[in-house]
């Protein structure tokens, strides 16, 4: 990846799906390397997505562009492998003859928080003393908090621009998409039943379009007969999904399978209605 520079400017660049056409998303800076009055952020500022929350692995954390010295590059990439682990981050900063803000190298620590790590989509650009965060957050609560704790950690020659926005959950976007539809087999055994085929032709477009995301797929049944034996036609029913899904081109490394057999009931086992509903298929979106 080559380094991104433009006149009297410093950057962090952290390569990820939006900007880098990568896979997850991290974290990028841009600095201006003189302390005269900055211009604001624009399109052709170097910039990156911000990793989203969870206990997955990310793609790396990509660095580059000039710094004024040594110190400067030791600190900023000490601070993303603090957060985000040495073996993710991969230092292309380079030093070059430029002048940074007073401070600099402290306000980058600061605003450099595992607060971003709430954060999926984003960009993070500072320039001079004008700070800009983009991306994706789950709720208006934080959206706010995250640009007022950046305001507060900095001095009041910084300003802070919310470009936050407020995202759909993609589990939402899933559960909305089985809409409470149950995918049906034939009786006792894993073989997919005709008419549950359409819904999860539905199910597969939707799971494409979350481009970064792994998924679980959950085989549930009733409670008539042995548990040992409803635990693996769970888990058989899982593995037939599975096998549909990758069928319609879904790769099979994002995702996972489990049965649970009759112990997560969602409703009683007492009634066939009760059954039918225990019956089920429940798709879970990880990181």
């Amino acid at each position: 990846m080559a380094s991104i520079q433009h006149r009297n400017t410093t950057m962090l660049r952290a390569g990820m799906a939006l900007v880098l056409g990568l896979v997850c998303g991290s974290v990028a800076l841009a600095q201006v390397a003189s302390a005269s009055s900055p211009a604001p952020p624009s399109s052709s500022s170097p910039a990156a997505a911000l990793p989203s929350g969870g206990t997955g692995r990310s793609g790396p954390v990509v660095a580059s562009g000039t710094v004024p010295d040594e110190a400067t590059r030791a600190a900023v990439i000490g601070r993303l492998r603090e957060l985000y682990g040495a073996d993710r981050v991969v230092d292309q900063l380079s030093l070059g003859s430029v002048v940074a803000p007073p401070q600099w190298r402290d306000h980058v620590s600061k605003l450099l928080s595992p607060a971003l790590k709430q954060v999926s989509h984003g960009q993070l650009a500072i320039q001079g003393q004008t700070v800009e965060i983009r991306g994706e957050v789950p709720n208006e609560a934080l959206r706010q908090q995250l640009a007022s704790d950046m305001a507060q950690s900095l001095n009041p020659t910084y300003t802070v621009r919310n470009g936050l926005r407020v995202a759909v959950q993609d589990q939402t976007v899933v559960d909305q998409a089985l809409a409470n539809r149950i995918v049906e087999f034939e009786p006792g055994s894993a073989v997919l039943r005709p008419a549950s085929l359409p819904l999860l032709d539905e199910m597969a477009a939707v799971m494409a379009r979350l481009k970064d995301r792994r998924f679980e797929v959950i085989g549930h049944t009733d409670a008539d007969g042995a548990r040992p034996a409803n635990v693996s036609l769970s888990l058989a029913r899982a593995q037939a999904v599975k096998t549909y899904l990758t069928g319609k081109g879904l790769p099979a490394d994002r995702i996972a399978i489990s049965g649970m057999g009759p112990d997560q009931p969602v409703a009683s086992n007492a009634t066939e209605a009760g059954r039918a509903r225990n019956r089920r298929i429940e798709f879970r979106v990880g990181s």
